[in-house]
This record gives structure tokens, C-alpha cells and sequence, in this order.
């Protein structure tokens, strides 16, 4: 979870990285007692995420710093608005500006993307033929664990401004039985069916189980084991809908594979409760923000 202990870490680290000995061209072109504002201002629309990791980033170079934010994480923003204002000595400014747009930008740029396909998602309530999830009230888009080394915090955070919800954490939260781990057990004798009961015996009651199928036929064995979660990887929309029947409710359905904002409305059609998008995380464009000067 993205904790204050979280983010000091990860922006005390980044500044060390950054100017493991100092800041040269400060150190050589600015006088120790100038100071300054700046603004950081949106170049284009987005949705914010990250503005707590922003001031942190600032406040970690010198707790002297003084920035206002003028926008929450979750509100969308339009080009040339002030997002947020900082001043202090020009020193600190320059040395932590680098940093703190490389974490907002990022997140900034999942929460946007995340809203894209959530919007995209909303869209299938217009489609002919549209059926609701037995599960949740309209789909839910979700990320996956496709994120950056280290940044897993930040980065499941900003999905969840831009209104997606959050798949599994880490391998440690749930049981998440894929085709390899199939593959493996076949090997041994052991079919999907039992290997999902052998599971349930060894978990505490709280622990989910999801199991992944790449095809129909195998619906009826996750059925039978248990499975609280099937997801539907690489699915057709015809057989989409075929194991959205096929479950009838006994279990979440989730379709993954591929996702594009452009195919989601019609797979959000098809009666699943949950689509995973990998892209939300490990295809994202940052989002471009400057901090101008003011004085």
C-alpha cells in the first residue's frame, strides 16, 4: 500500500540517485541565499495522482519547503491549469524538481489511461445485447502485477484514482492457479478439480482461489473444484459469453488477454465481472507536466 513510509523511501532513494554528491549547476550558478516559486502547471488533460508523493519529494530535499496543492488525487485536470505552487531556497527547488515530476507524471499518466478504459468500459451499457455482471454493479477494470520494480505501490495507487480497482497485490494476497502451474500438476496426475480442493484444504478460510482457463472445456473442472475467481484468458467474445453462461454466477468472472480501450465496451458487454489490463501499467505514457517559474 502506498504508505508515507513508502513514499519516503522510494523519493529518498530516488534523490540520492539523482545527486548522490549534490546538485553541480546549483552549486556553481546559484547563490546559497536565493530563493524562489514555482508552479507546476498541466500541459495537458489528465487525471491527478500522486500529488502527496509530489510534496514529499520536495519536503525530503528541505522540510522548509513550502508547497500548495490546488488539486486532489482522482480530479481531472485541463491544460494550463496550476496544479500545484512550491517555493523555497532555488537550491532545493532545482535539485528535487526532476524527481518530483518523474513520480507524478508516471502516476498521473496510469490514472488517465485507467479512467480511458473506465469510461470505455461504462460504454457498453449502450450496446445491444448488453448484460450486467451478476457480481458487481457495472465491470470493473483492474490492473495486474505487469508494474515496475519498486514502484508497485505508486503505480496500483494511480489505477485506483482513475477509478479501476486493484487485482491481487503481490503473489502472497491470493491463490492464483495459471497455465504453467496446470501444466506442472498434470505432469504429477493431479487434474484442476483437485488440485483447487487440495488448495482449499491448505488456505485459511479468507484466501481466494482463482484459476485460469484458456479454453471452455475447462469451466466445468474449476466448477467443480471451486474456483472463487475463473478468469477467462484470451476468450473470444462468442465464448466470452458461452463461459459467462457456463458459470452463471457460481463464480467471479474475469476476462484478460489483450485488452484495448477499443475492444473493452464489447467484452464489458458480454456479462463478466472483471476485465485485467496490463497495459495500465507496463504501456502507459507519462503525462506531460512543467514546473514554471513564477520568481
Amino acid at each position: 500500500m502506498l504508505t508515507r513510509q513508502v513514499i519516503r523511501k522510494a523519493v529518498e532513494a530516488a534523490l540520492e540517485e539523482d545527486a548522490p554528491n549534490g546538485d553541480i549547476t546549483c552549486a556553481t550558478t546559484i547563490p546559497p541565499q536565493a530563493r524562489g516559486e514555482v508552479r507546476l502547471v498541466a500541459r495537458e488533460r489528465g487525471v491527478m495522482s500522486g500529488i502527496d508523493v509530489f510534496v514529499a519529494a520536495f519536503k525530503a530535499q528541505n522540510p522548509e519547503t513550502v508547497v500548495m496543492q490546488a488539486i486532489a488525487d482522482g480530479d481531472r485536470f485541463e491544460p494550463g491549469r496550476t496544479l500545484a505552487t512550491v517555493s523555497g531556497p532555488v537550491h532545493d527547488l532545482l535539485t528535487a524538481e526532476r524527481v518530483a515530476l518523474n513520480f507524478t507524471q508516471r502516476m498521473c499518466g496510469i490514472a488517465t489511461m485507467t479512467d480511458t478504459f473506465v469510461a470505455a468500459a461504462d460504454q457498453a451499457r449502450t450496446l445491444p445485447g448488453y448484460r450486467a455482471p451478476r457480481t458487481y454493479a457495472a465491470p470493473r477494470i483492474v490492473d495486474t502485477r505487469k508494474t515496475t520494480p519498486g514502484l508497485r505501490p505508486f503505480e496500483k495507487y494511480a489505477v485506483v484514482c482513475g477509478g479501476g480497482h486493484n487485482h491481487r497485490y503481490g503473489l502472497s494476497d491470493a491463490v492464483m492457479v495459471k497455465d504453467n502451474h496446470l501444466a506442472a500438476l498434470a505432469e504429477q496426475g493431479i487434474d484442476m478439480a483437485g488440485a483447487i480442493r487440495h488448495i482449499r484444504e491448505q488456505v485459511g478460510h479468507t484466501t481466494h482461489i482463482e484459476v485460469e482457463v484458456d479454453r471452455l472445456e475447462q469451466i466445468p473442472a474449476a466448477l467443480d473444484g471451486g474456483a472463487d475467481t475463473i478468469m477467462l484468458d484470451n476468450f473470444t467474445l462468442e465464448d466470452t459469453c458461452a463461459g459467462v453462461d457456463m458459470i452463471d454466477g457460481h463464480a467471479i468472472v474475469e476476462a484478460s488477454g489483450t485488452m484495448t480501450v477499443e475492444r473493452v465496451p464489447e467484452v464489458a458487454a458480454t456479462g463478466v465481472d472483471v476485465i485485467s489490463v496490463g497495459a495500465l501499467t507496463h504501456s502507459v505514457r507519462s503525462i506531460d507536466l512543467g514546473l514554471d517559474w513564477v520568481r
